[in-house]
């Protein structure tokens, strides 16, 4: 029977082959994962605070600080939008393993999941460094967003099962699905704090959860505030119950993954 070790160690190992394949062939290999964050983060500084001179509102605000408060803001995204991106095409880009009664294919969201945060803590990693290097300072509330990450994994992973699912009945979800991300893109505060949204539309920006947690995060690692811990209680709340619900569809629907593949 299988441990909770056993599927970590599979889950482990599925990942690191998921990253390096992705980057197998090129010449700095792995190294991309580095540079493709840091090109984007100084392409953003560059275009926004030194061509287009736009404020983010700040107080004491200098040319970089649009750049920081944005670059949180994308690569949170960029982390919830890998993980439903590929979750429709992972059954059936995977059929060999569904023939496999042995193996867990309940495992590939997670796996997808895996590479979509190791994605994330390099972006992380040069946000601090972007920190250090303009002089900002890394606030002390900066390890707070390991904390602020916990429902929109849940999340990935809730949607990212469900996803999978629907991917193996209706081909179609691959293209509804590419075009969600980008409109997602529009409707979380990534572009600008949510201060500016008119109150009369403000709501339908809060019913979008990556809102409250792109402003939770921005609060922790650039501003140096605790979190909302109430309203990340309440996300997590409601993202264990996605996540609880996804795996639950796709435990039922599994059982007719072989004769649709």
């Amino acid at each position: 029977m299988k441990t909770a070790a056993d599927y970590f160690g599979l889950i482990y190992q599925l990942s690191k082959r998921e990253v390096s394949v992705r980057y197998k062939g090129s010449v700095l290999g792995i190294f991309w994962s580095f540079v493709n964050p840091l090109l984007m983060l100084t392409v953003y500084t560059v275009f926004f605070s030194l061509i287009l001179k736009v404020k983010w509102g700040v107080d004491n605000e200098n040319r970089t600080d649009f750049a920081i408060l944005l670059f949180v803001g994308l690569i949170l995204h960029a982390f919830i939008a890998e993980c439903i991106n590929r979750a429709p095409g992972l059954v059936t880009g995977n059929v060999n393993y569904v023939k496999k009664v042995v193996f867990p294919i309940g495992v590939l969201p997670v796996v997808s999941c895996g590479s979509a945060l190791f994605h994330w803590l390099i972006g992380m990693f040069v946000l601090l460094l972007a920190l250090i290097i303009t002089g900002h300072g890394v606030p002390l509330t900066f390890p707070l967003v390991f904390v602020v990450m916990v429902p929109l994994v849940l999340y990935g992973l809730g949607v990212g099962w469900m996803l999978a699912s629907a991917g193996v009945f209706l081909r179609d979800i691959n293209q509804i699905v590419g075009v969600f991300s980008q409109i997602l893109l529009f409707i979380s505060p990534v572009f600008f704090p949510l201060s500016k949204i008119p109150e009369s539309h403000r709501a339908l920006f809060l019913a979008n959860p990556l809102t409250t947690i792109i402003e939770q995060a921005r609060s922790v690692v650039v501003f140096g505030m605790a979190p909302d811990w109430a309203a990340l209680a309440l996300q997590t709340a409601i993202a264990l119950a996605v996540c609880g619900l996804g795996y639950y569809w796709f435990s039922v629907s599994r059982r007719g993954f072989a004769d649709v593949l």
